[in-house]
């Protein structure tokens, strides 16, 4: 019996075509894809730029039919505490709380947070509304010295980060 060529074994996934798979297959990708980042998602993992957490939200976030509101607490060197939904909106909009995310991000100790959303409706730009929750929630956590490293709008095939807009 031949071992397996190295290219065989470097990636066995590639020659997957979604179009061809079932539903159910589709479903255990997303899955296995979920439990590969949520590896590197872990406790203790340094996030710095929005790249690292962009994909492991899209595919968290991915087919909600409702806006998620949520946010990733981090130490002061910017590691991973933990992550949290805090609020459940509907298809256009979601009720955020300053209160509720000031006293969750002091209750974990946090030095500094990610806010993060879907726009079910697919559409990554913020809104007049994002940008100004984005504003009140800076000025809220400032007062307590959480520092709003980012914002980001995420959808099913892109993101925004307000922080790399300028908006933060």
């Amino acid at each position: 019996m031949s071992a397996p060529n190295a290219a065989s074994r470097e990636d066995r996934f590639q020659s997957l075509n979604p179009s061809l798979l079932t539903s159910a297959e589709k479903s255990s990708v997303v899955a296995l894809a979920l439990k590969v980042l949520s590896g590197r998602f872990r406790r203790g993992r340094c996030l710095n730029a929005p790249e690292d957490v962009q994909q492991f939200l899209r595919l968290k976030l991915s087919g909600r039919r409702n806006e998620v509101f949520g946010v990733i607490y981090l130490d002061t060197r910017h590691r991973l505490i933990r992550m949290t939904e805090l609020f459940n909106g509907t298809i256009d909009g979601a009720a955020i709380y300053p209160r509720v995310v000031v006293q969750k991000a002091l209750e974990n100790n946090a030095a500094a947070v990610i806010l993060y959303h879907n726009h079910p409706s697919g559409v990554a730009e913020p809104s007049e509304a994002d940008r100004g929750i984005t504003l009140k929630l800076g000025r809220a956590l400032a007062l307590v010295d959480i520092r709003l490293v980012d914002h980001l709008v995420v959808t099913d095939g892109a993101f925004v980060s307000l922080a790399e807009r300028g908006w933060i």
